[in-house]
């Protein structure tokens, strides 16, 4: 369903097209310029929905409470804020009612899709009963969501820890490894992200998510890039950095080793094949323990239940947030029996982590991933949607790259494909244009240049064109 323009013209024409376009939302609107000439805006695919109608205060009114009453370190992805008030499965709808495709799935939160009725009847019925108590009395809940998310892990990965978040999960499971191995020394590679408290922001390797504060006991290795690495995609040669570490820089023993299989806030990079095994590997005869990232590309988004599977690894913990409740607070660590007994060392406790509340809704999403075969549309939505892009690449030099696995895809943006500038402004201007057009994604890396394309997983092929197509049009225009 591939729209094509058929000639360059002028961005006054362009704008006020794409201006009437956006006025009949999801219908196809073709106009002549001056000169005859077409442009064909693509159509969003249909969607039987309607919300009801908007009651509440405007986006400016919003906005001022939000400049008055929030932090100022909250942003807004676009020039004009979009006042977000109803979705349903992969479409969000504003305040006048309009739809958009949703590409960034609320930064690869949502996977079984916007308020999907098997979920909110899970939370309705649960909140009736009871919301929460606390983990020291029984219910049923917790127990059972545990036993379903641990017949998902691999090997001898089945106790199950509770959290609210990632970066509380990331910040558990890094205490683990310290108190398992008896080593404080951990392992990181530049670029991650893992979470914005103490622990977790020492993990992290990009200086616009670090404040100065204390960060003790973490080494960063240098990131498998394979596309801006020294050693392309060869992850072996990467890995040789973690020895180096290892031998150099700390005594010989570590506590652990904590990574994504893809890197999310990072720009969608995948590590490069054949360094998570040889990685591990050195890990190991350090004494340490393997972490695996999976608030992200867990639950199905890459195609793979979870990201590491592509790498022939099982580590020793894994932790997981975002879309193991789908929109829900709630993340989860899973490790070994072995592992798990260090907590027992001392009193270890989570107010929230593991109410009835959110387990319930974790372990409805986990039941419509297996009974709507997410993990299936994911791999061939996202497979065909990486093919649509990469056609794209090959028309447009400002796409640099293309990467990534299943729904959980980047499109880096540079001025110049030899020195792969990133492309900054271009990469703002082409996603306002595109949520004027209808289509939401997001955007990573540490230049902010590579688009983040993580929508929810019930994401069809239909709406896989009608993105690339928008992507399309207004790309012809620079």
């Amino acid at each position: 369903m591939q729209r094509l323009v058929k000639r360059v013209v002028t961005e006054r024409k362009i704008l006020t097209q794409t201006q009437r376009f956006i006025s009949q939302s999801s219908a196809a609107v073709v106009q002549k310029t001056e000169d005859t000439n077409e442009i064909i805006l693509p159509k969003m695919p249909p969607f039987n929905y309607t919300p009801p109608p908007y009651t509440g205060p405007s986006a400016a009114e919003i906005l001022q409470k939000r400049k008055e009453f929030l932090s100022p370190s909250l942003f807004c992805l676009y020039k004009k804020p979009l006042n977000v008030v109803d979705g349903k499965m992969q479409y969000l709808f504003d305040d006048t009612g309009r739809r958009y495709l949703d590409a960034f799935g609320g930064i690869a939160v949502v996977c079984a899709g916007h308020c999907h009725p098997d979920v909110v009847e899970a939370i309705v019925n649960q909140t009736k009963k009871i919301q929460h108590s606390t983990v020291m009395y029984l219910n049923n809940c917790i127990a059972d969501f545990a036993e379903a998310l641990a017949a998902k892990m691999p090997g001898d990965l089945k106790v199950v820890f509770f959290t609210n978040s990632g970066t509380e999960a990331n910040e558990l499971a890094m205490m683990i490894a310290r108190l398992y191995s008896g080593c404080q020394d951990v392992i990181s590679i530049r670029n991650a992200y893992h979470g914005n408290a103490a622990g977790t922001m020492g993990a992290t390797a990009q200086s616009i998510w670090k404040f100065n504060v204390v960060q003790t006991g973490v080494h960063h290795a240098v990131n498998p890039d394979q596309y801006r690495g020294a050693f392309g995609s060869d992850g072996e040669m990467y890995a040789k950095d973690v020895q180096d570490l290892i031998d150099y820089g700390t005594s010989g023993r570590v506590g652990g080793f904590i990574s994504e299989a893809i890197q999310g806030v990072g720009g969608i990079m995948e590590l490069a094949p054949g360094y998570l095994p040889a990685v591990y590997s050195s890990i190991k005869k350090a004494g340490g323990v393997t972490i695996a990232d999976e608030v992200q590309c867990g639950f199905a988004r890459t195609g793979d239940f979870w990201g590491f599977e592509a790498h022939g690894v099982v580590p020793d913990i894994v932790t997981m947030a975002k879309g193991i409740g789908n929109g829900i607070p709630l993340g989860a660590v899973v490790t070994t029996p072995e592992i798990a007994q260090v907590l027992t060392q001392r009193s270890y406790f989570n107010t929230f982590g593991g109410n009835p509340l959110c387990t319930s809704a974790g372990h409805a999403v986990l039941k419509v991933i297996e009974k709507e075969k997410l993990q299936e549309n994911a791999r061939d939505v996202g497979s065909y949607l990486k093919d649509r892009l990469h056609v794209l690449q090959d028309k447009y030099e400002i796409i640099g790259d293309v990467r990534g696995r299943g729904l959980m895809l980047g499109v880096e943006l540079v001025t110049d494909r030899d020195l792969k500038t990133p492309a900054k402004a271009e990469t703002l201007h082409i996603m306002d244009q595109m949520k004027e057009m209808g289509v939401l994604i997001g955007k990573g890396g540490f230049h902010g240049n590579v688009f983040r394309i993580t929508p929810p997983l019930c994401f069809t092929k239909e709406d896989a064109d009608y993105l690339v197509d928008v992507m399309d049009v207004i790309m012809a225009k620079m």
